[in-house]
């Protein structure tokens, strides 16, 4: 099987800590982060990861434990694997 790689996605006003956090959680889950791009307009926060999912399958408890985050953060935090991510935003 070849590697299979996801996007996450982070959203919402900036605070110190987010991408300790957000990178943390991946960590526990000994997923690896691919690439990284984030940017800050006035105080809000975006930022996507592109991370490899090869041989993890628990994507929706990962979706979980990042909402928890997400919650305790006040920011949108979503994972989809990278080819429905595409999918959805084909122009």
């Amino acid at each position: 099987m070849g590697r299979r790689r996801a996007v996450v996605s982070v959203i919402g006003k900036d605070q110190v800590g987010i991408i300790a956090k957000v990178t943390t959680v991946l960590s526990e889950n000994q997923i690896n982060i691919l690439d990284i791009s984030q940017t800050i307009l006035q105080d809000f926060f975006t930022m996507m990861m592109l991370v490899d999912v090869s041989g993890f399958d628990k994507l929706d408890v990962l979706q979980k434990e990042l909402d928890d985050l997400g919650e305790e953060l006040n920011l949108k935090i979503n994972i989809q694997l990278e080819e429905i991510f595409q999918a959805m935003h084909r122009i």
